[in-house]
């Protein structure tokens, strides 16, 4: 038995390694072989013409001054192979547009984070915002869809994010930031918007009761900011247009892009700012950092504006551990991450603590559930395939942490924090 579980062990590994991008591997781990023990991730890994199952895990190892140390481990990773990285563009959005409130704020002092917005609409298919009936003072703000672009991945807060960055901006600061292989160019959920529409954004007006801060006017960016050229941007056998099945590949080639490498970096880069370099780092303050963190943990029963029915439970925008059930998140542990589905497309990067067993990584995966290779016609195996995936992905990566012998154990109480108001 023995004897043909190596033989079985050998063979999966010439077969990565010549399928699709490729499995690249830093050094033979146990990690290796608990992964290729588990039939759902090692068929997910195997079958990348199928799955398109990208991994990266970060493990973060504590010197005796409690400064981290990091070894990256990935499977799959192509930061040039295309997947639709659907709700986890929020993440960078929102980081630069706090970014943006602090370059503002600069020439306009009192401007911060909370101060009350409106969006006007100049042109078919803008639409305004007046007002946000979910935050304590009805008000539209930064910080108020930055909380809820965390905590249930609002679409809409996302929207009016882009608006208020602009298509230029926001890519220009991603790329000086070492993003390069991301592209945000298109609002979410909003199909009435085409290329073209999506390069103007509103104008946004800043105000309190007793003066106007900022006005900001449209913006429109006549340059093409998509990254390339990106690989498999045609992708399945057909997709629907309106009540049509179209007989030929979808093309994303004019879809977001947020590669699984920029964006388990930029986690790292939100987790451990003080340790990234400074051409690198977020111009963003302590309080506003602590204040994405929470953002970031919050579960949708822990948050009072917005307040959130028992739809929105605890995995509903976090799939690494907890996907796919109603399962609560214990008090111990906090998962910190984005979360992204659209196109039959799952993906997730996550940075998990726990507090009691002194244990902490980064894991970023994504992976292709649509199955039957047509795109649009909302059949996906989100609940079947996906999120049974992510859940087992994350569960075996944190069995392994608890098991895995540290010199010094984390001091993780930097990473507590209360609910968010």
């Amino acid at each position: 038995m023995f004897y043909y579980r190596l033989i079985s062990i050998f063979m999966t590994l010439m077969f990565l390694a010549s399928c699709g991008p490729g499995l690249y591997l830093k050094e033979k781990t146990t990690l290796e072989e608990l992964f290729l023990s588990h039939p759902i991730i090692q068929n997910k890994l195997d079958s990348f013409t199928q799955y398109e199952a990208q991994v990266i895990y970060i493990q973060i190892t504590r010197d005796k001054h409690n400064k981290p140390h990091f070894k990256t481990f990935k499977w799959n990773t192509d930061s040039q192979y295309y997947y639709y990285p659907a709700s986890t563009v929020k993440m960078p959005a929102a980081l630069i547009a706090v970014e943006k409130i602090n370059q503002l704020a600069l020439a306009h002092p009192g401007l911060n984070l909370f101060t009350p917005m409106k969006i006007d609409s100049i042109r078919p298919p803008q639409s305004a915002v007046l007002e946000d009936i979910s935050s304590w003072n009805r008000a539209a703000s930064i910080g108020q869809y930055l909380k809820k672009i965390f905590i249930v991945s609002d679409n809409d807060a996302f929207n009016r994010l882009y608006e208020f960055l602009g298509q230029a901006y926001l890519n220009a600061r991603l790329k000086t930031l070492g993003y390069r292989n991301t592209h945000i160019i298109h609002r979410l959920d909003a199909p009435q918007f085409n290329y073209q529409s999506n390069k103007y954004t509103n104008p946004v007006h800043f105000f309190d009761e007793d003066r106007t801060y900022f006005n900001q006017e449209e913006q429109y960016n006549p340059d093409d900011v998509r990254v390339g050229p990106l690989r498999s941007i045609r992708k399945g056998d057909g997709y629907l247009s309106g009540d049509s099945l179209v007989r030929q590949p979808f093309d994303f080639g004019y879809k977001n892009f947020f590669s699984l490498e920029d964006m388990s970096g930029m986690v790292k880069n939100i987790f451990f700012h003080e340790y990234i370099p400074e051409k690198e780092k977020f111009n963003i303050t302590p309080d506003q950092l602590k204040y994405i963190r929470k953002s970031m943990s919050t579960l949708p029963r822990e948050s009072h504006y917005p307040t959130y029915d028992t739809t929105y439970h605890d995995g509903y925008a976090k799939f690494i551990m907890v996907g796919g059930t109603r399962d609560t998140v214990p008090g111990h542990i906090r998962i910190f991450n984005k979360a992204g589905w659209a196109y039959g497309y799952l993906t997730d990067a996550a940075y998990i603590v726990d507090f009691k067993n002194k244990t902490e990584f980064i894991l970023a995966a994504t992976i292709n559930t649509n199955t039957d290779g047509i795109f649009n016609d909302g059949i996906y195996q989100y609940e079947s395939l996906g999120l049974p995936y992510l859940n087992r992905l994350g569960t075996l990566i944190y069995q392994y942490e608890l098991r895995r012998e540290r010199k010094y154990k984390p001091d993780l109480d930097h990473f507590r924090f209360d609910q968010l108001p």
